[in-house]
């Protein structure tokens, strides 16, 4: 993957310790590198933190004070890695305020952080994987640990996969500003296959198509290209992050019924829906049953 190193990237939300305000009591999750227990399941790549730790989607909490990257253009990222961070979150938010016609509001920040962190939705962990809260509307994610989980999770670490995860996460983001997180979660915690739950993860894997797609056509984007060898890794990505390829890590038998994501199938097939229209209202995939299992 390619940066245009004099694009301005010093804009972006990036932060390195933060955090949201803390709504409710704390909930410490477990697990660690020996092994996830079934939150960490629940929520590995590209969970809505906020339904399990308590939080919602009400008015963003005050957030504590991090440290903001010092990051002026992409050309930093040579010199600094941590800069490709707020290449991706300048990215991100410059085309989807310009894919929304009214009400767009970019999240609050990306918070890199370290073991735990205060969240409007509770505790985070670094077994979790990235995740969003709806709460704060900001994206957590411990840098260091996710290439841990990708590596178990029989794929690598690399900007093209890391930058899937992020555009996934802030495809949460504006399923929270459509309404459609709130659609999802009137189901309850349902599960399975074409659960609210899993239409909600497969929408953020369009969204997250739907960026890259655009991105690349964008003279003024950070991301100037991105390679075959770089949508490998993409799709290579949401094959990992499938349900059905989480439990078969874990030693487990396929349990369709207690899908919360989709299947490696399923999350393939609608990052290459979006990828390919290039269009986020292909992404309804709460009025459709082909959901490319």
């Amino acid at each position: 993957m390619e940066y245009r190193s004099d694009v301005d990237i010093s804009g972006s939300r990036v932060r390195r310790g933060g955090g949201g305000g803390r709504r409710g009591g704390p909930i410490a999750v477990g697990g660690g590198i020996g092994g996830l227990i079934l939150v960490v399941l629940t929520l590995l790549f590209g969970g809505d933190i906020g339904s399990v730790l308590g939080g919602g989607t009400g008015q963003p909490q005050q957030q504590q004070e991090g440290q903001q990257l010092n990051c002026d253009t992409a050309a930093d990222i040579e010199e600094n890695r941590d800069c490709r961070w707020a290449a991706y979150d300048v990215a991100l938010e410059q085309y989807w305020s310009n894919a929304f016609t009214s009400g767009f509001q970019p999240i609050s920040s990306l918070e890199l952080f370290s073991g735990q962190i205060s969240t409007a939705c509770g505790t985070g962990s670094s077994e979790m994987g990235p995740f969003y809260c709806p709460g704060d509307t900001s994206i957590y994610i411990d840098d260091v640990f996710m290439g841990q989980l990708l590596e178990r999770l029989g794929t690598s670490q690399s900007d093209p996969a890391e930058l899937y995860i992020v555009g996934h996460e802030y495809g949460h983001h504006i399923s929270n500003l459509t309404g459609d997180m709130e659609k999802a979660r009137s189901g309850g915690n349902d599960t399975g296959p074409k659960s609210g739950a899993v239409r909600l993860e497969l929408q953020a894997d369009c969204y997250a198509g739907v960026f890259f797609k655009n991105t690349i056509e964008d003279p003024a984007s950070p991301i100037e290209a991105v390679t075959q060898d770089d949508l490998n890794r993409i799709v290579e990505a949401a094959r990992a992050v499938g349900d059905d390829h989480i439990q078969q890590q874990q030693g487990g038998r396929v349990v369709p019924e207690s899908w919360t994501h989709g299947s490696s199938k399923m999350r393939q097939y609608w990052v290459a829906k979006g990828f390919e229209s290039g269009d986020p209202n292909v992404c309804d995939t709460f009025s459709t049953d082909e959901l490319g299992e």
